[in-house]
């Protein structure tokens, strides 16, 4: 039950900080070329080593306050990074599986949830943190289509606060 960190704890470290991020989403349904911003904070900490604990604020795109909650830990038993998300627009947590590429740099977390349809069906959605350098990281959201093509529909930038 106990234990040390291990190399993939420490892949999380890097992220430990203050940043700052600008987004881009689809529009509402049948507009989604036209493009919504949004921007905020989140701020990232860490648990024991193990955890990476980020709290975000900000506003929705098309406008409002927005707050959020992110965890992402690796579980050594499973073999993969697990975690959660919560944000205070919707009842939903998300709850996150996921692996680490070849070349350690993109995160890959999978989770289910409502599809975009509103038809009461779920999706498989993928939250992709893209490391580009010590101060700067991408986050993309996309979903699984029915051919099991991914459509990405909200990318943020993140910039570290100096």
């Amino acid at each position: 039950m106990f234990g040390e960190p291990q190399k993939e704890h420490g892949w999380l470290q890097q992220l430990v900080g203050d940043w700052t991020y600008t987004a881009e989403c689809d529009g509402p349904p049948g507009q989604p070329d036209q493009k919504m911003k949004s921007s905020g904070t989140q701020t990232y900490s860490s648990l024991g080593g193990f955890w990476l604990v980020g709290e975000g604020e900000g506003e929705m795109p098309g406008g409002g306050p927005a707050s959020t909650r992110l965890t992402i830990g690796y579980d050594p038993a499973k073999g993969h990074y697990v975690g959660s998300w919560v944000g205070s627009m919707m009842p939903m947590m998300w709850i996150y599986e996921g692996e680490l590429d070849a070349a350690g740099k993109v995160l890959t977390l999978k989770s289910v949830g409502p599809s975009f349809s509103g038809d009461g069906t779920m999706a498989t959605y993928h939250d992709v943190v893209d490391v580009v350098d010590a101060d700067t990281h991408i986050f993309h959201s996309r979903v699984q289509n029915p051919d099991g093509s991914m459509t990405e529909f909200t990318t943020a930038e993140y910039r570290r606060v100096k």
